[in-house]
């Protein structure tokens, strides 16, 4: 028998659907559950042929035991290798080189020095900063983000380079990174599994959280393939199992504004029972093919194109 686990934090709407209707398709030879660990111990199998991770991000101990568990044949989802080492400002740099279109953003030092470092550690890092060249090819109104992390914390917009001064100042520790404002006439929220699921929402990020799935834009034919091609383009180099992509049209254009959600809102409050009923019913499907394609003994992670590539040194774009 081949157990798929989810494993979760307060989150429960997704969780419980998922586990439900995995086990609702009775497929021979799998089952479903939340997972569960009393322990865990270097080089010993999880149990499990499937784990979706839905917070390991913010719980160091999941994710040592889900690289772990990797490492004993788990297809864990997403590959938590590759999680530990993405992050935003990477997301971005690799778009311009696979021909996905991303607002202009730089990367910040952090405006406070990290813990245990001094004046000394870094002495390779100019001071001033060229900020005049960074915040004219930016421009204002501009945005400040962190590089790393999720969930609209810490975001700022900026209206000038004063503004700029004072909110950095709050940041502390936080590498943030600075980024052109795209101003939209449509957005839409990309739900990618597997790669190959796509489900484009319209989304309208202006709205009250529990609104903003309350939008009527409606892409045409040409447009909808457009997208979809720039969200499975983006998941297959990122190597993300589950993610979500959001773009923003200006003037047509598809922008990628923030792509590194490998653990996206699910819930059915957020997203609605449309939305909702889709994820689920694709995840579950991803998560059967994973168990049904799993085999003891070998990597059952999914590995992006950047990482392939540069493996085999095969160019990243033509």
């Amino acid at each position: 028998m081949k157990k798929i686990g989810i494993l979760h934090g307060k989150e429960r709407s997704f969780p419980e659907a998922f586990v439900e209707r995995i086990n609702s398709k009775n497929i021979e030879g799998i089952i479903a559950e939340s997972v569960r660990i009393d322990k865990v111990v270097q080089g010993e199998s999880s149990g499990y042929a499937v784990i979706v991770d839905r917070i390991s991000q913010d719980i160091p101990f999941y994710r040592a035991f889900l690289k772990n568990a990797a490492l004993c044949g788990t297809a864990v989802i997403n590959n938590p290798f590759w999680w530990s080492a993405d992050e935003k400002f990477f997301n971005n740099c690799l778009s311009t080189k696979i021909d996905v279109p991303v607002p202009k953003t730089v990367i910040l030092p952090s405006h406070e020095m990290p813990a245990d470092t001094s004046g000394e550690s870094f002495s390779n890092l100019a001071y001033p900063l060229d900020w005049d060249s960074m915040f004219n090819y930016i421009g204002f109104p501009a945005y400040m983000k962190p590089f790393a992390g999720g969930g609209w914390k810490s975001v700022y917009k900026l209206n000038d380079k004063d503004d700029f001064f004072t909110k950095h100042a709050e940041t502390e520790q936080l590498v943030m990174m600075l980024q052109e404002e795209i101003i939209f006439d449509e957005y839409y929220r990309c739900y990618c599994i597997g790669s190959k699921y796509v489900k484009i929402m319209p989304y309208e990020p202006r709205n009250e959280h529990h609104l903003r799935y309350v939008a009527d834009f409606k892409p045409d034919a040409e447009r909808y393939k457009l997208m979809e091609d720039i969200v499975l383009r983006i998941n297959k180099f990122l190597g993300y199992d589950f993610n979500t992509v959001e773009l923003a049209i200006r003037n047509g254009v598809p922008y990628a504004i923030d792509f590194c959600n490998p653990a996206p809102d699910s819930e059915l409050t957020s997203v609605g029972q449309e939305n909702f009923d889709w994820v689920v019913e694709a995840a579950a499907i991803f998560a059967i093919e994973k168990a049904q394609a799993q085999a003891e003994g070998t990597d059952n992670l999914t590995w992006g194109e950047y990482i392939k590539r540069s493996a085999n040194k095969i160019p990243l774009y033509k």
